[in-house]
């Protein structure tokens, strides 16, 4: 906001004369120092700190780490970083807030993304690291926030922080969390993904990254760090079939799921948006709600199938040497598998202390196998794994991709693979092959 200058004065274009005063965005403030400094307007923004940070680890960036970082200095310090996940990223943005040395402020997804980068930059700096979530608020010079609080921790303390780092940055164009961004003035801006989001995935009400943290500054593709950085890797997609019980209940079921799409016209009217608008037709519409409750099941019916569960068993006996990873859709499913074999689950209702035990067991070898209802997908260190067991078909690209990250974290000179488990002519076996995520997507 430009205080003491009328109407009459020509403000460059992000500003807007409102209520008496030229005001505009925050995240435009990099791109105006140089006009405020030329028209001699006194700058109050800044309330930022100087660090004085040191590395405390004595591993060093591999090539490409240093390539990217290299590339987001040339930058002017702005923009994203697009690796594999297991690639190091979090070690990249270590190394990018050395280099700034000035009040930073981290955004991630989740509380347990939260609780590992607090982890991570108090080893790494040997300092005081502030969070600030619903359970607790503590504002210091690096905080980590996540995307949920983040607009009330900006819209207080925006201008303390010089540094901005998105964690998962995929995430941000959502309206209200890209809204976090908008609001601080920090003037360097480094974003972090595996997945970069679609041009779709930012249109409409959503937010552009190239907008809010600037362009894609450096991409490395899985296939590059294959065998060296990361393990190599093999798919295989399992096939297997309904009982006659089972195709009964599921062709019932899904003509109904499906007749009501038809006849809204649904994918017509309302394109890739389509599902959204069903869901808001369900809040009122009784043939709606019903036609969402036969999706729901259809997904029960293909995920808990016996074949796959069979499958699943051999699978389990097989690879008995091996640490493997179970990815489900459904926490009901993932508790029924936790039962019948005796193996440790973690889902969005496990707390802190219960998924540390349970993953520090896991790398300790105790627990041989650990099935999960999607709260692994993203950012969470996993210990290594070198076999992973898809159970539900219906995960997008993005989520197929990081769940194959999880295995590919190099120890050992060891493949690793990822098997998905499909059920023959389902809405499950279409998705899939729809998706077709090949390595040079990752």
């Amino acid at each position: 906001m430009l205080q003491g200058v009328p109407e009459t004065f020509e403000a460059p274009p992000p500003f807007r004369f409102v209520h008496n005063r030229w005001r505009c965005e925050a995240y435009h403030y990099a791109e105006l120092l140089t006009w405020l400094k030329e028209n001699k307007i006194r700058n109050q923004v800044a309330r930022w700190q100087r660090l004085k940070l040191s590395l405390h680890d004595p591993r060093e960036p591999h090539d490409y780490q240093l390539e990217a970082l290299d590339a987001w200095l040339a930058a002017e310090k702005r923009g994203s970083v697009v690796i594999p996940t297991g690639a190091g990223k979090t070690f990249i943005a270590l190394h990018a807030m050395h280099k700034v040395n000035a009040s930073t402020i981290i955004l991630v997804s989740t509380v347990s993304l939260l609780y590992q980068w607090y982890v991570v930059l108090t080893n790494m700096f040997q300092t005081e690291i502030g969070v600030y979530y619903h359970a607790e608020k503590k504002i210091l010079p690096i905080t980590v926030t996540t995307y949920h609080s983040a607009g009330d921790l900006i819209a207080e303390h925006g201008n303390e922080f010089r540094l901005l780092i998105c964690d998962e940055v995929h995430h941000l164009p959502a309206k209200t969390w890209g809204e976090a961004a908008l609001m601080t003035p920090a003037p360097y801006r480094l974003g972090l993904t595996a997945t970069y989001p679609e041009d779709a995935e930012q249109a409409g009400e959503r937010w552009r990254l190239d907008d809010l943290l600037g362009p894609i500054v450096y991409t490395k593709r899985i296939e590059a760090l294959l065998g060296k950085q990361l393990a190599d890797y093999r798919t295989q997609r399992i096939r297997v079939n309904l009982t006659p019980a089972e195709r009964v209940e599921y062709d019932t079921t899904h003509k109904l799921y499906t007749s009501y799409i038809q006849e809204r016209r649904l994918r017509s009217s309302h394109g890739p948006n389509w599902l959204h608008e069903l869901f808001r037709l369900s809040n009122f519409d009784v043939q709606a709600r019903q036609a969402l409750l036969a999706r729901q099941r259809l997904w029960e019916i293909i995920e808990g199938c016996q074949e796959k569960l069979a499958v699943l068993e051999q699978l389990l006996r097989e690879y008995a040497h091996e640490r493997i990873l179970i990815f489900t859709e459904s926490n009901a499913l993932a508790y029924q598998l936790s039962r019948q074999y005796l193996i440790p689950a973690i889902t969005h209702e496990t707390g802190v202390a219960e998924r540390k035990h349970i993953l520090d067991a896991f790398q300790e070898g105790r627990y041989r196998a650990l099935v999960t209802a999607k709260v692994l997908n993203e950012g969470v260190d996993v210990p290594e794994a070198k076999v992973a067991i898809i159970l539900g078909g219906s995960s997008s690209k993005r989520e197929y991709i990081q769940r194959l990250g999880r295995i590919l974290r190099k120890r050992e000179l060891k493949q690793a693979i990822l098997f998905e488990i499909l059920v023959r002519k389902t809405i499950e076996e279409s998705k899939a092959q729809r998706r077709r995520v090949a390595k040079e997507d990752c």
